[in-house]
């Protein structure tokens, strides 16, 4: 940490609140926290507790509908509440650099990935516009993306959701700056990217003095990564300290049930005996599923144009001759890197996308190249609770309106009948009845993510295809959606493909693990065979790379 007295980021009694429905929504009350200079800070707590409201608010970025009530706010001993937006340009970038919690939203969807890069260099006057191009590709090497040239002359959603997040890290630091503001910066990342990416974060602050507010839901993330730790809940900060004091002797009762909630801590006990593994908790699988297939995948093979290179078209080839079965009642995991192939994998079993060789059966009848009413009931008996809720919610519809579109548009039930799913689904996702009202930008981006499930279960389907269904959400609500996935599958034979970056949720949730690698299934086994004893060499990576492991040893050391 850099030696400076003074705080970098000092913050006093911060309040601000939003206008929805003709009311006004207390979001921070009261806050105070310093960040001194090379210091990590990490500030954790429940979706909905403030954490993002408080990041936006340093660099001036608070939605039209905020009210910043009181306080201060004071960057690099400038005083920033109530600056003008050309005033606040000068501070972005520069000063204190931004890596937003959702990609899709923050990337153009229009413009190639390099010249969005390139643009934060010219916009500080650190490139030209002939130097740019190349300075904007070491960039996105930085940021840990592969063939970084390609990636340049690609578009947004040809990329991966792991791989926009890099996009965004790799503008954010692109001007050097003083602070580096991440709100949820490895949340859409597989664990030994995110590694990597928080490996940099630290190089970062031991060579400049850059300093790092971390905002994360991953107390994993929090333990191995920060200083100090700050604990938010309902817009206060109820708890901060040394990251060691917070996690041994935690004061604050919300904080030991975040603690206790996190898959990926454990006890130095249980560290001690298994350090190299995740710890996680009782899995919440249900029992043993039905032995009649409801959907077989046969050598799936899907590529996708790159652009011209060296007047060549080449392809790059998602999905490798990927095989698997799901049985009814049975949860199937997916997991690897961002870009080995497991989004686009789901994208083909329900027909999003079309092979370029392969089959897909569902429940005995090959649907690999159905179309019109087939399609159609194959809409509703497999759904899809997408990697980001905020793209595929309908920004002009309440709530209530998003988790009702599916029973309408398959007419299902009379109108009071559907709005009395609506108000049964919103609650057993662990929302409040109140969401129902508002729209999807009043929500938190957990909140959304919940959302999002609970339009997808609407329609009571066979088949769910989760990507990455939690990896918006806090530890305590996480834990909820999972057990009720457990519930729904052990009452209704609900058959899951569930793909995520997180191994420690993939062990808790899912029967049989797929280990996926440049488009290709590498191992395929059950939960217990393939955390217990890996054959690959890169599964044992992932295994390693779980956030919370550097925690655990040094408790099991001590």
């Amino acid at each position: 940490m850099n030696g400076s007295t003074d705080p970098l980021l000092r913050v006093r009694d911060l309040e601000v609140s939003y206008r929805a429905a003709g009311a006004s929504l207390p979001a921070l009350r009261g806050v105070s926290l310093d960040v001194a200079p090379g210091e990590v800070l990490a500030l954790v707590g429940e979706s909905g507790s403030g954490k993002s409201t408080l990041a936006h608010a340093v660099v001036g970025l608070l939605h039209a509908n905020a009210t910043v009530g009181a306080g201060s706010v004071r960057l690099a001993g400038e005083e920033v509440l109530g600056r003008s937006e050309k005033a606040m340009r000068t501070v972005r970038g520069r000063v204190a650099g931004l890596v937003p919690q959702d990609p899709t939203v923050s990337l153009n969807p229009v413009r190639r990935i390099g010249p969005q890069v390139a643009e934060a260099l010219r916009v500080h006057g650190l490139a030209t516009r002939r130097s740019a191009p190349v300075a904007a590709e070491e960039l996105l090497a930085r940021a840990g993306l592969p063939d970084p040239g390609v990636r340049a002359r690609q578009y947004p959603h040809e990329l991966s959701g792991g791989m926009r997040q890099r996009v965004l890290i790799a503008i954010a630091i692109a001007a050097g700056p003083a602070l580096l503001i991440a709100d949820e910066p490895t949340s859409a990342l597989d664990a030994t990217v995110q590694r990597r990416i928080l490996d940099h974060l630290e190089e970062l602050t031991r060579e400049s003095g850059t300093a790092v507010l971390l905002v994360t839901h991953d107390l994993g993330v929090a333990a191995d990564r920060a200083d100090r730790i700050a604990v938010m809940s309902g817009g206060r900060l109820v708890e901060q300290g040394p990251t060691e004091q917070i996690l041994a002797g935690p004061t604050d009762p919300y904080t030991r049930r975040l603690l206790a909630a996190a898959p990926g801590l454990a006890s130095a006990t249980a560290a001690a005996r298994a350090p190299a593994r995740p710890v996680v908790a009782t899995p919440a699988v249900s029992g043993a599923p039905d032995e009649t297939p409801l959907l077989v995948v046969r050598d799936l093979v899907k590529d996708f144009p790159l652009p011209r290179s060296a007047g060549r078209r080449a392809v790059h080839r998602a999905v490798d001759g990927v095989s698997f079965e799901i049985r009814r009642g049975e949860t199937l995991g997916l997991v690897g890197e961002s870009g080995s192939g497991k989004s686009t994998t789901a994208r083909l079993v329900l027909r999003l996308a079309d092979p370029t060789s392969g089959t897909v059966e569902f429940d005995g009848t090959d649907v690999t190249t159905v179309r019109g009413a087939a399609w159609r009931e194959l809409r509703r008996r497999a759904q899809l609770v997408y990697q980001n809720p905020y793209a595929s919610l309908d920004p002009r519809f309440t709530i209530a309106d998003v988790v009702e579109e599916p029973l309408r548009a398959f007419r299902v039930g009379t109108p009071a009948e559907r709005r009395e799913r609506v108000a049964e689904l919103v609650d057993r996702v662990a929302l409040p009845a109140s969401v129902l009202a508002r729209r999807p930008v009043e929500l938190s981006g957990g909140q959304r993510q919940r959302v999002a499930i609970a339009r997808a279960l609407a329609l009571r389907p066979d088949l769910v295809v989760c990507d990455e269904p939690v990896s918006a959400l806090d530890v305590s609500v996480q834990a909820q959606v999972l057990d009720l996935l457990a519930e729904l599958q052990a009452g209704q034979g609900l058959a899951y493909l569930f793909i995520s970056h997180d191994l420690a949720v993939v062990r808790r949730i899912a029967h049989r693990v797929g280990v996926m690698r440049d488009g290709a299934l590498l191992e395929l086994a059950s939960t217990e065979e393939l955390f217990a004893s890996p054959r690959e060499d890169y599964t044992r990576e992932l295994l390693a790379a779980v956030a919370g492991s550097r925690s655990r040893k040094v408790h099991a050391a001590s």
